[in-house]
């Protein structure tokens, strides 16, 4: 079984003025893992780490037992990487695209032939593989840039925002995607939609200011959250109050009232409450969201 450990990462930026990452540890195994964290957690540093575009300032990043540093092209070889910028080549069609990333991944010609076929099926592509790459919808280049991700059956495979931009039934086709092939990889995926990881993903990492929060699988997660998640009924002209007091997970409007989800350590004296079960959306609410909320 292969495994990627990660060990004492510390990266900082402007001179040690921005730490990045603070001493991150964590060890990954075959299956999906869920990155989640606010904007400047660290997630795009760790990622890049991995990937070893980045050098972190201490500690290592072992495959298998060896240094990263050390395996060179043969840790590559084995690497997937679907970055979040839409970086791709206009001029070029999808197809001519996919050969060029298989070629510079050293594939053979018919094993690169039989893989781009499949991809361009998996991420349905299949029509608009001799379409430049610069007519391509948001959505569609992100699916061109996951098919490029698994041209060479990675091992591992970091995906950077797998689903911005695609409409709910792509995220769903590319999700279970990923699901399927994740039994013989480490698959990680950094997300803000909460819900593309909650069922899929084996463990959540929560990163924040640099330093893990939190890993483990995401009903031990919400579990932590028993006795916190309350739904009230107020009217229009309480909702403000109820901002300020609590933190708000989902809003719902009827004809003669408002359903609030809250997130909160003591329970609402104030409104009326039903207790509800919690939601790694309601997590990642209590753990992320700064304030003076209770």
């Amino acid at each position: 079984m292969v495994t990627l450990e990660i060990k004492n990462i510390t990266k900082t930026y402007k001179k040690g003025a921005v730490k990045a990452l603070d001493n991150f540890t964590a060890t990954l195994t075959p299956g999906v893992y869920g990155l989640l964290g606010p904007n400047g957690a660290g997630k795009s540093t760790l990622m890049n780490i991995i990937t070893d575009n980045l050098t972190a300032d201490s500690g290592e990043v072992l495959f298998d037992g060896e240094n990263i540093k050390s395996l060179g092209a043969s840790y590559r070889a084995i690497l997937g990487y679907m970055p979040q910028q839409q970086g791709v080549y206009d001029d070029f069609t999808l197809n001519r695209f996919l050969w060029y990333m298989a070629a510079l991944k050293g594939m053979k010609k018919a094993a690169a032939k039989e893989k781009i076929t499949q991809l361009l099926d998996t991420v349905n592509l299949t029509e608009d593989a001799h379409k430049k790459l610069g007519s391509f919808s948001g959505g569609m280049k992100q699916r061109a840039l996951i098919a490029q991700a698994l041209l060479n059956d990675p091992k591992v495979l970091i995906l950077d925002e797998p689903t911005a931009g695609l409409d709910p039934k792509e995220r769903i086709r590319i999700r279970n995607f990923i699901s399927e092939i994740a039994g013989d990889k480490i698959v990680l995926i950094s997300t803000h939609v909460v819900s593309d990881i909650e069922f899929i993903a084996k463990e959540i990492i929560l990163l924040s200011g640099g330093k893990l929060v939190a890993m483990d699988t995401a009903r031990s997660l919400t579990e932590t959250l028993s006795g916190k998640v309350f739904e009230i009924d107020i009217a229009g002209g309480e909702l403000d109050d109820v901002r300020r007091r609590y933190r708000i997970s989902n809003i719902f409007h009827s004809d003669d009232k408002i359903t609030v989800r809250i997130v909160t350590d003591i329970a609402p004296d104030k409104y009326a409450c039903r207790e509800v079960t919690p939601t790694l959306e309601d997590l990642y609410l209590y753990v992320f969201e700064e304030g003076h909320h209770r």
